[in-house]
């Protein structure tokens, strides 16, 4: 079993087994930013959502512990049925991290817990459909403030390679993304959340615009055997000589979307983009007439 997932076992053990969905992933998250906050990897990432901070990938996680009998659920909660003690299979700053999350919030009830969040962690409630309910005007204007605002028009470039689908639409929203543009010729991955369907779907729910132009992309079969840098320059090479000099149109299709919404991400998979076609795709965009714009790899 994933190490993540036991956590969610555990968190639901400290609560005598049961937990109000909503209330469930505030008290997850509220452990994710401790264990930042003590300088290590925070076992799930998060994103500004309908009722503020929530994780698709935890969600994910529940739904397979359910299917697997660990836990069942009705509309509203979540039950552990399975009764190891997870507790005892955690490390220890872990196992006091969570004992310390039920102590300072273990008696806050949901609307209270969410209030907390949004309070504390503002740029989570950007999206909330609820906030103007349980916050102040001097709450909400912090809330606000927090919403990231882009005012130069930007070609970005991002990879998902290493990150979480969480962070990544994050990073897209920190840096006030309107459209991806998905560049691979062949947009299905075994990583969660990034085949094509799922990766628009997320992005909606995000308020960010998804498009797939396999056209600029590189086929699958080109990129086996790719070990040394020197291998992906003779593969780029070849790109630049025979997929771009032969796609302008959708080149300049990319450089209309960027004038109309000012800030758009070519998006593929590797982190490393010395390593990805979306560099030599950016750069042949940047020398299309009329571009005049910031091309940034976040």
């Amino acid at each position: 079993m994933f190490y993540r997932r036991k956590i969610i076992l555990a968190l639901l053990q400290l609560f005598d087994g049961q937990l109000d969905k909503i209330r469930l992933q505030k008290l997850l998250f509220l452990f994710a930013k401790g264990q930042v906050q003590q300088g290590g990897k925070a076992e799930y990432d998060f994103v500004p959502y309908k009722l503020g901070c929530y994780s698709y990938t935890a969600n994910a996680d529940m739904t397979a512990l359910v299917n697997r009998g660990f836990l069942t659920e009705d509309e509203k909660t979540f039950i552990k049925k399975d009764p190891t003690d997870y507790l005892k299979q955690l490390k220890p700053a872990d196992l006091k991290l969570l004992q310390e999350v039920k102590a300072k919030y273990g008696k806050m009830r949901t609307t209270a817990l969410m209030k907390h969040t949004y309070i504390n962690f503002p740029f989570y409630a950007m999206n909330s459909e609820i906030a103007e309910n349980i916050l102040s005007k001097e709450e909400l204007e912090k809330v606000t403030k927090a919403i990231p605002k882009g005012n130069k028009t930007v070609l970005f470039t991002i990879g998902y390679e290493g990150i979480s689908l969480e962070e990544y639409l994050v990073r897209l929203l920190q840096n006030d993304v309107k459209v991806v543009v998905d560049v691979r010729n062949n947009p299905i991955s075994m990583k969660y959340g990034f085949s094509k369907s799922r990766l628009k779907k997320y992005c909606a729910s995000a308020g960010i615009d998804y498009l797939h132009i396999p056209e600029v992309g590189i086929q699958s079969e080109q990129r086996q055997k790719l070990i040394t840098q020197g291998d992906y320059d003779k593969l780029f090479a070849n790109y630049c000589k025979n997929t771009l000099t032969h796609t302008i149109t959708h080149q300049t299709k990319i450089l209309e979307l960027l004038k109309q919404h000012k800030r758009i991400a070519l998006t593929c998979f590797e982190a490393n983009i010395d390593q990805c076609h979306r560099k030599h795709l950016a750069k042949a965009i940047e020398n299309l007439p009329g571009f005049e714009y910031e091309v940034k790899h976040i």
